[in-house]
């Protein structure tokens, strides 16, 4: 009976998670084409991905937040509804950050290799990189405060502490 009603709970939560994305997806108007190497209009909230641009707001030393995602994706469905609030995207631009959305609906090889690199098989792929330092993949379900501490925490500059003569510490703290 144990095992049953691991089982039984587990596939209750799909099916509870392909309801809400299902629910989400009828109110949701198409997503617009997303074409690799056009650049995002002024003012866009997000921008599409490529790894160019990557690898050109990373020499920048900019912070950028990853998005990788499909139009079939019930798990990147709900994570956009609930977790990627205008709270976030705010903080996001707060910190002079960039947010790079990449659609996997129909299998782009470039987001392919991003996938593999970060050891996974499928979207969602949510990564957030610091304006230098090592990538930090985030958890595939996410929650507003996740992606809030973890934007807090890598736009911060590292605090270098300056000891003084006698040990104790100097400057701001």
């Amino acid at each position: 009976p144990g095992r049953r009603d691991g089982q039984a709970a587990a596939l209750a939560s799909l099916a509870g998670l392909v309801f809400i994305g299902w629910s989400l997806a009828g109110d949701r108007a198409p997503a617009p084409a997303v074409t690799a190497g056009v650049p995002a209009q002024p003012g866009a909230r997000e921008q599409p991905f490529t790894q160019a641009r990557l690898d050109g707001l990373r020499a920048e030393g900019r912070l950028v937040f990853v998005n990788m995602t499909a139009a079939w994706c019930v798990s990147c469905l709900v994570n956009e509804r609930v977790a990627l609030t205008e709270t976030v995207r705010a903080r996001l631009e707060e910190a002079k950050g960039v947010y790079l959305k990449g659609d996997w609906t129909n299998q782009n090889p470039e987001i392919t290799r991003l996938l593999e690199r970060h050891g996974r098989s499928g979207v969602p792929l949510y990564v957030l990189y610091p304006g230098s330092g090592e990538p930090e993949v985030l958890p595939q379900i996410l929650s507003e405060s996740t992606l809030l501490e973890s934007i807090e925490r890598l736009s911060r500059p590292a605090r270098r502490a300056v000891l003084s003569p006698s040990g104790t510490r100097d400057g701001p703290g």
